[in-house]
């Protein structure tokens, strides 16, 4: 965690990037005008292998919320998790009102009902074109594309200049669902003034457009056509509700029932419908409890776990643990998304644990990404003719390679800023620069707790995970110091003891002798007794099997 350091006061509007510049998630950025802040996202990011036990990862708003008063709302972009998880959280540590679309509000009440934050959280609903005044800002929602509807960029308007925020976006001409994104507002916005530009990086390093999310729909209709015997399983995000209204078209084209399956799916997808996000011909969707009154040629089912996730629905299909869903040679499974950086080998194990049953796996060209690449980038910035460039939404080297297409477009290299969360970058139309740091970090996740998991208590889940745990016990009469009983050693995720019963017996005969020792010279208290366990306990495990378990003596009082 990023010590916090002193921040310049002065006249100017302050863009606090406060996550989402070292990774792919945990977007949240906080934008200050003398006495107002607004903050744009808030977003979660998933644990990285090392983080064992977490379950989410959220971010650290230390600075939010010591100027708590200043803070006037949350302006959300989208509705992914990435962009939206953390909000429950962070709305427990201070209320303030929420602003979205339709379907992001829909999906946001749908967390804070599960948090019974729903009563007590202000919320509104923004229309794209509308405006929102919210202390020294206006904000304006500005329609854009992704893989969620309903996804906005915002034109963030200060007494310092206004500010271009892409949220997560693409240049999609012939969308699903709803109209194109509003280049001509950009141009117009453009044509205005626009001091910075912060765009969407995800993609920064592809060249070209990235292709129309219609453009599945051709390849779903063959899929459904070359298979006409066999039950199709579809994977994909559970947000991708473009996705999945192509695969119930195709479904309907060929005469078959959709099962939705997965609890983050099944929400969306009624969300969705009761907002007319989704339009699903009468009689198509089933209950998975009537999967079975149907042959496999009249069904598919559209699930999560494209990503590998363990308790996702298909990972459950795959591992045989599934209640109501069992593979067998005669499904066909797609994998409609590609795995995000990291989850590669958990997506290989499900796509193998697939293909052992018989089952036909389709992963490849079955998907088109919700981000901008080089062209769409370009574009924007042709479009905005920013000032500054403020690259965002990726990891170093997707904003890097987006620095490199700002230059190319003519953007002073000095006007590029490359921010690390938790820089201040104070700007105005006649300069700007990193003024000072506040304090960041991540704030993990583990069941009901919040951040009562730091460094150290990972540090051990890693120690415990890599060489196990080995425990003394032993009974101390604690008014004459003599050993009462024990020691008993105990070992767990160690050494199976039933086949190394010679070392434990030289383990316990090497401990008995410490105690004698410690307990003959007399004196001697229990955290000298236990550091003398610790130390020869370790020293000795160490040379016999090059292992370094943790010790845990315990001492009991007889």
């Amino acid at each position: 965690m990023k010590k916090a350091k002193q921040v310049n006061n002065g006249p100017g509007l302050k863009i606090i990037p406060m996550g989402g510049l070292e990774q792919i998630g945990m977007n949240i950025t906080a934008f200050e005008y003398e006495d107002s802040i607004i903050v744009v996202d808030c977003g979660l990011s998933f644990p990285n292998d090392d983080m064992l036990g977490i379950d989410m990862v959220i971010p650290d708003i230390t600075y939010l919320t010591d100027h708590v008063d200043k803070v006037k709302g949350f302006v959300i972009t989208h509705g992914h998790e990435d962009h939206i998880g953390a909000l429950p959280y962070i709305l427990k540590q201070m209320n303030v009102p929420v602003y979205a679309t339709r379907l992001t509000m829909g999906i946001i009440e749908n967390k804070l009902k599960e948090h019974n934050l729903l009563k007590t959280t202000k919320r509104k609903v923004i229309k794209f074109g509308q405006s929102i005044n919210l202390g020294q800002f206006r904000i304006e929602f500005i329609k854009t594309n992704h893989s969620i509807v309903d996804a906005a960029a915002l034109a963030i308007y200060s007494p310092a200049g206004t500010v271009v925020h892409t949220g997560d976006f693409k240049v999609d001409y012939t969308p699903v669902f709803g109209d194109a994104i509003d280049l001509q507002r950009f141009a117009e916005i453009g044509k205005k003034g626009v001091l910075a530009l912060m765009c969407d990086s995800t993609n920064a390093e592809r060249p070209g457009f990235s292709p129309s999310e219609r453009s599945l729909s051709r390849i779903f209709d063959t899929i459904f056509h070359e298979h006409p015997s066999k039950r199709i399983i579809i994977a994909t995000f559970a947000s991708n509700v473009d996705r999945v209204q192509q695969i119930i078209n195709s479904a309907y084209k060929y005469n078959r029932k959709v099962v939705v399956e997965g609890r983050s799916m099944v929400n969306i997808i009624d969300t969705a419908m009761n907002l007319g996000c989704l339009d699903i011909p009468e009689n198509t969707l089933i209950n998975i409890e009537q999967l079975k009154n149907y042959p496999d040629e009249r069904t598919a089912i559209i699930t999560t776990g494209s990503q590998g996730e363990s308790m996702a629905a298909l990972s459950r299909m795959a591992g045989s643990v599934h209640k109501k869903v069992s593979i067998t040679p005669n499904d066909v499974i797609i994998f409609s998304s590609n795995p995000i950086p990291g989850n590669e080998k958990a997506v290989t194990k499900v796509i193998n644990e697939l293909s052992m049953k018989g089952a036909e796996v389709i992963f490849q060209d079955v998907h088109v990404s919700g981000h901008a690449c080089q062209e769409e980038i370009k574009l924007i910035y042709t479009l905005v003719h920013p000032k500054y460039s403020v690259p965002i939404h990726g990891e170093f080297k997707h904003r890097k390679a987006q620095a490199r297409l700002a230059a190319d477009l003519g953007i002073p290299k000095d006007n590029i800023f490359m921010l690390n969360s938790g820089d201040v970058l104070e700007i105005d139309s006649e300069s700007a620069r990193v003024t000072g740091k506040v304090q960041v970090g991540s704030i993990l996740v583990d069941g009901l707790g919040v951040g009562d998991v730091g460094n150290v208590v990972l540090r051990d889940r890693q120690h415990l995970a890599e060489d196990g745990i080995m425990i003394v016990v032993m009974g101390l009469d604690s008014a004459s110091g003599q050993l009462v009983c024990g020691p008993d050693l105990v070992s767990r995720g160690f050494v199976y003891v039933k086949e190394s019963d010679e070392l434990m017996e030289e383990a316990g005969e090497l401990m008995r002798d410490v105690l004698d020792k410690c307990i003959g010279r007399g004196g001697c208290d229990w955290g000298k007794i236990k550091t003398s366990v610790k130390d020869s306990l370790g020293d000795y495990i160490w040379k016999k099997t090059k292992r370094r378990p943790m010790i845990l003596p315990i001492i009991m009082d007889v």
